[in-house]
């Protein structure tokens, strides 16, 4: 998972997709696609921190980092930034803030800021799976329901811009009039090819685990049969276990 994680980023960063994405809008949007929705969830599925942590020597995990993740600060600190709100509203404000003409424009002009874009999109997807996959040292403060809405709520903003670049009937970013296109398309088919498939791209991305959270939601607790030792003979009881949200993984 981890390095399928690296290569997402890999392939949205480097040649051919990083040459394209300044002659073409859809294939920016598959670089964005990338960085903030395949490449963060596959990261935290591999359990990044986890690894990072038994690769410390001891006396730097017992005496420095288990005090400065156990402090009061750090877990207040923590607890506020995995909220499913906070999480939402940052990924949202980074989603729509860098998609506004003057902002795109300015990526357009400079590898600097295209650089910062690419990082914070990147993170804002890290931070938005969070609440999702709670990768360790993480902990979920909400109930199980809510990660549905949450990834449902997700798909509003997304689903406003790309409706907005398919249907808007003119070129958003002046960036692709200047540019000479493949495939003879015109720049406004560009932009409604690249709204159509965030449509449909990050549709699938939300409703895959909002289904996957659900049917877990739903299922009906499994049980199992244990030795009743009330009547010290060999019968047996029925317990009823409440299936985890996730699997759990401690550090040994």
């Amino acid at each position: 998972m981890f390095m399928g994680g690296l290569v997402s980023i890999a392939a949205a960063v480097l040649p051919p997709l990083a040459g394209l994405d300044h002659r073409l809008l859809c294939m920016h949007m598959v670089q964005h696609f990338l960085l903030m929705t395949i490449a963060p969830p596959l990261i935290l599925l591999g359990e990044p921190f986890l690894s990072f942590r038994r690769g410390l020597p001891s006396p730097f995990i017992r005496f420095v980092m288990d005090p400065v993740l156990g402090s009061k600060s750090t877990q207040q600190l923590a607890e506020f930034m995995c909220r499913p709100l906070t999480c939402w509203l940052i990924a949202t404000a980074v989603l729509l803030g860098w998609h506004f003409p003057r902002a795109f424009d300015l990526v357009m002009q400079s590898e600097t800021w295209h650089a910062i874009e690419k990082l914070s999109f990147l993170a804002a997807g890290l931070l938005f799976w969070m609440p999702v996959i709670r990768p360790w040292p993480s902990t979920a403060h909400w109930p199980q329901w809510s990660i549905p809405a949450y990834l449902f709520l997700a798909t509003l903003p997304c689903d406003a811009l790309s409706a907005f670049l398919t249907f808007c009937g003119r070129v958003v970013y002046p960036h692709y009039l200047h540019q000479q296109l493949p495939l003879n398309i015109s720049p406004l088919e560009d932009q409604e090819t690249a709204g159509a498939m965030m449509w449909v791209f990050v549709t699938f991305a939300y409703v895959i685990p909002a289904a996957v959270a659900t049917i877990q939601l739903l299922s009906p607790s499994p049980t199992y049969f244990q030795p009743d030792p009330s009547d010290g003979s060999a019968g047996l009881e029925e317990v009823a276990v409440q299936p985890p949200s996730r699997i759990s993984v401690e550090p040994a």
